[in-house]
């Protein structure tokens, strides 16, 4: 099997090998995209996290998800009447955007819209949404600083920003261990991590406070 596979082409690959089977299904990669949608809605991260929203933002109604792959987040958060806003920079129709609008399209969903950007460069204005939805997305940013810069400049001044499953690494041999061993960098070489130094970092340089 080649490396430096695209993201779209390893999931694919992925899926063929029976030793995959569990990392497919527990990350909700497999290819019948309404049924990531459906367990995903079921998980106690999901319901936790909606808890969490009804308990301190529980009249806030517009959501941006950033880099939410193919659409298991918003496609659940819509479905619960959140006007949602996904973005994402991968176009295709397997992990990408075109998943999410062919969700949209199965789910016949009015209230999401989808973009294909990378967190550093959406253009929304200035404190657009009320909530900031990321999940395990934020360990990939290009740019960590300018990633939440962005993130905290579309939020509005009383939002949240939730930041969920995240890589989390303590120096670089620590980094350099994660990425040998995680079963999927080798194919399209994608992944990475931060110190929670870095985290916080980003987060109060962008005028967010941790709670």
């Amino acid at each position: 099997m080649k490396d430096n596979l695209t993201w779209e082409e390893t999931i694919q690959y992925i899926r063929t090998i029976p030793e995959y089977g569990e990392l497919v299904e527990k990350a909700y990669f497999e290819a019948d995209l309404p049924l990531n949608v459906e367990r995903f809605k079921k998980e106690d991260e999901f319901i936790e996290t909606l808890n969490y929203l009804k308990q301190y933002t529980p009249n806030d109604t517009k959501i941006l998800d950033i880099g939410c792959g193919n659409g298991i987040s918003s496609i659940s958060f819509a479905l619960e009447g959140f006007h949602v806003t996904a973005v994402e920079p991968d176009p295709s129709e397997t992990i990408g955007a075109g998943a999410i609008r062919n969700l949209k399209a199965h789910y016949n969903l009015d209230n999401l819209e989808i973009y294909e950007a990378f967190a550093e460069d959406i253009n929304f204005n200035d404190e657009s949404f009320d909530i900031v939805y990321i999940r395990q997305a934020m360990h990939h940013a290009n740019n960590l600083p300018q990633f939440i810069k962005e993130c905290s400049r579309v939020l509005k001044k009383d939002g949240i920003l939730i930041t969920v499953r995240d890589h989390v690494i303590f120096n670089q041999k620590d980094k350099d261990w994660f990425l040998e061993e995680h079963p999927l960098h080798r194919y399209y070489g994608g992944e990475n991590a931060y110190t929670p130094a870095e985290y916080e970092k980003a987060m109060t340089d962008a005028n967010l406070t941790i709670q």
